[in-house]
């Protein structure tokens, strides 16, 4: 008997010990459960914040674009028109010549995501998969131009147009919106982080076999990149579409504004129609979220696969 005193002050003392640490760890597996929840709930308010911030001009514009009377920029702002009409949409069909406007965006909408397609996807090719000097450097050269402004280009593009004689021709006058815009960073970008990911055998199969590089371009590359090119296009058909700024400075004749540019029209000298406004943007952003939502599959995976890269 004298013998179990100290073995069971021993177990006991070994099992106190075990509940504490027990204990502890529980604690710990608590305090790390509750630092987890306070983490997802600070990313809950972050992104509903951005979200709010994101979502809150477009029901403006569109409970605006439905509203009769009363203030426009009252605070709060109503989340829904106080007595729905149609008539600022009326307004715009009278005030405007939408139609001319509307297809005047689908010509430089057209041409420009066309155009700038094949830019992109032929300058991302010889980045990614062919071998020559200089060529990081190159591709390094067309990224740093992110940081110039757009601003930057505008003297430039003006005097190009000019000296192209594209100013004061019917057709001419399109090239002149579209054109300056047709080599895109971003695209190029998107497409060399797409083929960058095709594996160099096949290229090198489709070599043997006697294709030639354009062959291979488009027989190869474009296919395999197509999410790239859809996201780039839904890029570049909103672009091209909410085209502002330059045809206003490039365009002599209004009868070729985009419909962008030509809601101006609803702005007069001395007063500015901001419910005609309103409806004029909503009846322009329609289109682009038609396109968005039927590209919407294209345009994540596009991103996703640059993403990846």
């Amino acid at each position: 008997m004298r013998g179990d005193g100290p073995a069971a002050q021993g177990r006991a003392g070994a099992a106190a010990a075990a509940m504490g640490a027990a204990r502890a760890t529980t604690r710990a597996s608590l305090v790390a459960r509750g630092m987890r929840h306070a983490e997802a709930l600070l990313v809950y308010v972050v992104l509903v914040a951005v979200a709010i911030t994101t979502i809150y001009p477009f029901v403006w514009t569109v409970v605006t674009s439905f509203e009769s009377t009363g203030a426009v920029f009252q605070f709060p702002p109503p989340l829904w028109p106080r007595q729905p009409t149609l008539r600022n949409y009326r307004t715009v069909v009278e005030t405007v010549p939408l139609l001319r406007y509307l297809l005047n965006s689908v010509v430089i909408t057209a041409g420009g995501v066309l155009g700038s397609l094949v830019v992109a996807a032929l300058a991302g090719y010889p980045l990614a998969k062919l071998r020559f000097a200089g060529r990081n450097l190159v591709f390094g050269a067309i990224v740093a131009t992110l940081i110039l402004p757009n601003e930057a280009g505008l003297i430039v593009n003006y005097i190009t147009t000019i000296k192209l004689g594209l100013l004061h021709t019917g057709a001419g006058q399109y090239a002149a919106v579209v054109l300056p815009s047709l080599a895109s960073t971003v695209g190029i970008f998107l497409m060399r982080q797409a083929y960058l990911a095709v594996p160099d055998e096949l290229l090198e199969a489709a070599r043997v076999d006697g294709a030639t590089e354009l062959g291979i371009w488009w027989r190869i590359m474009v296919p395999l990149a197509a999410p790239s090119v859809a996201a780039f296009a839904i890029l570049q058909f909103v672009a091209f579409w909410n085209s502002f700024l330059w045809p206003i400075i490039v365009l002599t004749d209004k009868s070729y504004y985009p419909l962008a540019s030509g809601l101006l029209d609803l702005q007069g000298q001395f007063a500015t129609n901001t419910r005609a406004i309103a409806s004029g943007t909503v009846i322009a952003m329609v289109p682009i979220l038609a396109v968005f939502v039927a590209g919407q599959r294209f345009f994540m995976r596009g991103l996703e696969g640059a993403v990846k890269q």
